[in-house]
């Protein structure tokens, strides 16, 4: 496939590294240098003061996800004010305990939203753009929806009792 080939060529590395700062907390940067604080939970050692290091599988999807599907549907003219993705997922019962189900939730707000140019910018992340989903669906069934909330008004600040789940 054109796509995978073109990706193979254009291989990256990107370095992590964490700083351990006390008890179980660490300090964790990447490619960028911006710093993330991660911990456990006190049962384990930490205070829980930051994010687990598992989280951080599931805030790269839909962080991953996020930022594909609005960028595609700011390129289709899709007023959109307000954007949020979520995601819940299941573990395996035993060790490693990887990801078996994922179920990825897009919530689009706005105005005259196209419910097929959102199912598209979702289809391209996910099949084109993504690699936290391109890595996480080797290991879990990753499954989507999408509600848009349409707001009656420009000068409406927020939503109509009236969603359009899709």
């Amino acid at each position: 496939m054109k796509n995978k080939d073109r990706m193979v060529s254009m291989e990256t590395k990107i370095k992590a590294k964490v700083t351990l700062t006390g008890g179980m907390q660490f300090v964790g940067q990447a490619g960028s240098d911006h710093a993330i604080v991660l911990d456990t939970v006190p049962a384990f050692g930490g205070h829980n003061s930051g994010l687990k290091p598992y989280d951080l599988f599931l805030v790269g999807l839909v962080g991953c996800t996020a930022m594909d599907a609005i960028s595609i549907l700011r390129k289709k003219r899709q007023h959109v004010t307000r954007f949020q993705v979520e995601a819940e997922a299941e573990q395996a019962k035993t060790f490693p305990k990887v990801f078996t189900r994922i179920h990825v939730t897009y919530r689009i707000e706005g105005y005259n939203i196209n419910p097929n140019a959102v199912k598209r910018a979702i289809e391209l992340s996910e099949s084109v753009y993504c690699p936290a989903y391109a890595t996480l669906s080797k290991t879990a069934t990753i499954t989507n929806d999408f509600k848009i909330v349409e707001l009656a008004q420009e000068s409406e600040k927020y939503p109509s009792e009236k969603e359009k789940p899709v």
